[in-house]
């Protein structure tokens, strides 16, 4: 198993989506962790219109094995049409908190 983990980044509607988004990828074992930064401006192109939303960002730390496992169970249950789901490789990590997300998350086959 290799030393890289990833940090997985999606926005949601609200702080609710990102909380049952969040636990349900720590609950699968898909993640180790997830954080919720609520209330977000984003303001992006939609429709060939400007938009401006208040959003909640979403963090999940999880082996670089899990990555295209986790896109996928976002993508099934997200609210958006196309949610952004950005993984993020994070090539340098401590130890100990290697150790602990090695143990918290199973490996799934992608």
């Amino acid at each position: 198993m290799s030393k890289m983990i990833s940090l997985i980044y999606t926005t949601t509607s609200n702080k609710e989506e990102a909380e049952s988004i969040g636990k349900t990828i720590v609950k699968e074992r898909l993640g180790g962790c997830s954080n919720i930064i609520n209330n977000i401006d984003s303001i992006y192109w939609w429709e060939n219109n400007i938009e401006k939303d208040k959003e909640t960002i979403l963090l999940i730390k999880t082996l670089e094995e899990n990555v295209e496992k986790v896109i996928n169970r976002i993508k099934e249950i997200h609210s958006y049409e196309n949610p952004c789901i950005l993984a993020i490789p994070i090539s340098n990590v401590s130890d100990s908190y290697l150790k602990w997300l090695k143990e918290e998350v199973e490996i799934k086959d992608k």
